[in-house]
């Protein structure tokens, strides 16, 4: 049945990004995040487990949510905590730009943080640097640090971060150490992914999104030995109100991997809906299909498949 999940759930994702896929370039990012939410429950209830989705869509994007506390699955087999983000990057499927993914991931009942949907501060590495470094400490001890650790120039290490005005002072910092700065227009998990992946040549992922693409960025790269840290960032009372409603007493306390998702078995799979660092986008065919490329990982064996699938398009919902 283990085996068995952790190739169900690829199915998942994919025929999320066959389904949004569809409206890359046109403008409509509700269009595209809900035909990949609507493609995304409608296989989740062929696969036989019971889920609850701990973290869903997020409401700063006011987006067509697969919902917290939303059950998935068959309603039979194990039980499972679930993390989802159907579109991760609407505005990138909109604007026709790259690195958005479809996402899940899924363990054992009670592992997964319940991760409210505000900002999170985030640290982001991949195995070489694991353990050797510090959310609390300055940008450029970080930033030298893993510096020495990889035995680098300063000025050769690429840093990722989101390209927002919120980030400027990261920027300067980054910018006057002398680093390659990897700008993101969006796709956070993305970017915490790729420093996990060498070819991408990313080092380090630093600055804040989202606390529900937080976790599930946490989950990938516990499947592939790097590590997550993040610090929540309320911005009003109202925001820590939810926050202590959802069980964290201390908002500000720095969330380390056990903290945000627990010490069980992970799945997690990912397809590319545009092409981005690591997975190739949705591609169409000639005749009706259409080529997804995937990645699939389980935390327990640190196994990572890449799975290159051609679909015949008929079968999954949507119509652009």
């Amino acid at each position: 049945m283990q085996r068995d999940l952790s190739l169900e759930i690829v199915r998942v994702t994919e025929y999320a990004a066959l389904a949004s896929a569809r409206w890359t370039g046109k403008g409509n990012k509700h269009s595209a995040d809900e035909a990949a939410t609507s493609a995304m429950r409608s296989i989740f209830s062929s696969i036989p487990f019971r889920g609850t989705v701990v973290i869903g869509e997020g409401e700063m994007d006011e987006a067509p949510m697969l919902y917290i506390g939303e059950a998935v699955g068959s309603g039979s087999g194990p039980e499972y905590d679930v993390a989802v983000d159907p579109l991760e990057g609407t505005d990138i499927v909109a604007s026709g730009r790259n690195n958005a993914l479809s996402v899940v991931a899924i363990a054992e009942k009670g592992n997964l943080l319940h991760a409210p949907d505000m900002y999170m501060e985030k640290l982001a590495v991949g195995p070489r640097l694991a353990g050797h470094l510090r959310l609390e400490d300055p940008l450029e001890v970080t930033v030298r640090r893993a510096a020495e650790l990889l035995q680098k120039d300063v000025t050769e290490l690429t840093v990722s971060i989101l390209d927002r005005k919120r980030h400027a002072d990261k920027i300067l910092v980054l910018r006057t150490l002398g680093v390659k700065i990897h700008l993101l227009s969006d796709g956070d998990v993305a970017g915490a992914m790729a420093t996990a992946f060498p070819e991408t040549g990313i080092d380090l992922h630093v600055g804040s999104g989202g606390a529900p693409e937080g976790v599930l960025a946490a989950a990938a790269l516990r499947c592939m030995g790097g590590e997550f840290q993040g610090r929540l960032l309320p911005e009003n009372e109202a925001e820590i109100a939810r926050c202590l409603a959802m069980g964290i007493t201390d908002p500000s306390r720095v969330l380390g991997m056990r903290d945000l998702i627990g010490d069980s078995d992970i799945y997690f799979a990912a397809t590319g809906v545009t092409s981005g660092d690591f997975l190739s986008g949705v591609k169409y065919q000639f005749g009706g299909r259409a080529e997804t490329h995937s990645v699939v990982m389980r935390a327990e064996t640190q196994t990572v498949r890449f799975i290159h699938c051609v679909h015949q398009t008929q079968v999954y919902l949507g119509s652009a």
